[in-house]
């Protein structure tokens, strides 16, 4: 049980040849403040500028001992990616979750605590965390991993001979087999609910290295199509963005020193396995 509940219960993703492009889904959260990721820039937003369900000030406790920290700068793990999905929903940052409490996930917590009248610390303890909860839905896993990372799982039979372009619509990963040994993994994103990545077995038909989609007129490099316009192939808008969108039902990987390694082994004919 992750440590979040355990706090609470202590204190409370040729149709013509190249159809695929990115369009966006619903996002899992409300409008985002300016607040980027921990990546060493600093933002916080005005108080001012935050509207939430809980505005009301907290009364400061007197004669109390000071509430448990959970977390501060430094810590790492599950539980900060949960925080800053948390506060991510309600406009206190603006990307990620990264995992890792640095100085923008600080002043994120400064801001949320400043504005409900709580001790401006940038360390979560018990109370800045039971208002946040309150305030705040449950992250899905894809909210928590935005740009993937998840583990792979054991591959799909179908996966275990030959050589096969292994991907699973349930990780979003993609595994480069051989024989039933992976070479290579790397994150994927699919196509959104209206235009769906095909689910099957399909194989390798057409590789167009420099590849733009006549459909949608976006580019489409190292480009492995599969299943009529469906393809593998890198995506800009992915590495920008994650799974914040999709595509139009192709395969899409982030990893562009990736997808140029698969890109150069795989060859026409080679099996390609879709599955949840």
């Amino acid at each position: 049980m992750r440590r979040s509940i355990a706090v609470l219960a202590g204190t409370a993703a040729l149709v013509t040849v190249c159809g695929c492009s990115v369009q966006d889904p619903d996002r899992d959260g409300t409008a985002r403040a300016p607040t980027p990721s921990d990546d060493g820039r600093t933002a916080s937003p005005s108080a001012s500028a935050r509207t939430t369900t809980d505005d009301r000030p907290s009364a400061p406790a007197t004669g109390a001992p000071p509430p448990a920290v959970l977390w501060s700068r430094g810590d790492k793990g599950r539980d900060v990616r949960e925080l800053q999905a948390r506060l991510r929903q309600i406009a206190w940052l603006l990307d990620g979750p990264t995992g890792t409490y640095g100085e923008v996930t600080e002043q994120a917590v400064k801001g949320f605590q400043g504005k409900r009248g709580l001790p401006v610390t940038g360390r979560t303890d018990t109370v800045t965390w039971q208002r946040l909860l309150r305030m705040t839905r449950e992250p899905g896993e894809w909210a928590l991993y935005p740009m993937g990372g998840q583990p792979a799982a054991a591959p799909d039979p179908r996966c275990l001979s030959g050589r096969v372009l292994c991907i699973d619509k349930t990780t979003r990963t993609l595994r480069w087999m051989v024989d039933g040994r992976t070479l290579t993994t790397v994150s994927v994103r699919f196509g959104s609910q209206y235009t769906p990545t095909r689910e099957g077995v399909f194989h390798v038909y057409w590789k167009s290295r420099d590849h733009v989609s006549t459909l949608y007129h976006s580019p489409m490099p190292y480009a492995m199509f599969f299943s009529g316009g469906q393809a593998v192939h890198y995506s800009s808008d992915f590495a920008a963005r994650g799974y914040a969108g999709a595509s139009h039902g192709c395969v899409n990987v982030r990893d562009e020193t990736a997808i140029a390694s698969l890109f150069a082994q795989v060859r026409n004919g080679d099996k390609v396995v879709v599955s949840w």
